[in-house]
């Protein structure tokens, strides 16, 4: 489904990603992992072609990105921070959406009373605290059944009851075989909706393979003193 092979990238004399090489099949549910600056965000960014690679190729769905954007119709793209428009409601946005992305939204409704958003659909976005930001972000990157949902920290801001929400909802997406990428520093939220684990440090992939087999390999119970384990190793 993704195909990363070689891809580097450099911000003045930041050298971010070094030549990295990554497979992510159809139906995988896949946790990147590292500490701040190592590269995740950026590696995001460049599979939703928002970030142009120095060097590399990267494909989705067997087509290279080469300033297509087509296959973004696949993806359900949620930030960690999104950034709306202060002064439209939250109808108007998910409306504005839908036109953009000419698409039919599946789930909409149901995601809408899911994520007790029918309230808020006549706030104007500056009124929406961040958990319920969260909320609406979570609507829009799912209610297109996309094939592909890439997950940035998504469950930030929300409160525990929210939290279980989303994650049982991804749970039931996970069920429907669809790819998905997650970034969190919840190593436990990482342990509990993700089978395979990359690990990036300082721009490279340090791990890339079960979450079992990581947990087995470094005899730690859990995947946080894993990981610590190989932050350890590697400085």
């Amino acid at each position: 489904m993704i195909r990363i092979e070689n891809i580097s990238k450099s911000f003045d004399r930041l050298e971010v990603l070094k030549r990295i090489s990554l497979q992510i099949p159809r139906g995988q549910a896949t946790g990147i992992v590292g500490p701040n600056g190592s590269g995740k965000t950026t590696l995001i960014k460049m599979i939703l072609g928002l970030v142009k690679p120095d060097e590399g190729t990267i494909q989705v769905a067997d087509k290279e990105l080469n300033g297509h954007f087509e296959y973004r119709h696949l993806i359900g793209y949620m930030p960690q921070i999104a950034r709306y428009p202060e002064n439209m409601k939250v109808r108007e946005l998910i409306d504005f959406i839908k036109e953009v992305r000419n698409d039919e939204a599946v789930f909409e409704q149901e995601l809408i009373e899911e994520f007790e958003l029918t309230r808020e659909l006549n706030k104007p976005l500056r009124n929406l605290s961040g958990g319920y930001r969260q909320k609406v972000g979570a609507c829009i990157a799912m209610m297109f059944d996309p094939l592909i949902l890439i997950l940035d920290e998504p469950t930030a801001g929300l409160d525990p009851q929210s939290s279980q929400r989303f994650k049982r909802r991804l749970e039931h997406e996970k069920d429907k075989g669809k790819t998905i990428l997650l970034t969190s520093h919840i190593m436990s939220e990482i342990e509990e909706l993700t089978d395979h684990l990359v690990f990036l440090l300082e721009g490279k992939i340090r791990y890339d393979g079960s979450m079992n087999d990581l947990m087995q390999d470094t005899r730690e119970p859990h995947l946080e003193a894993a990981v610590a384990r190989m932050m350890e190793e590697n400085l």
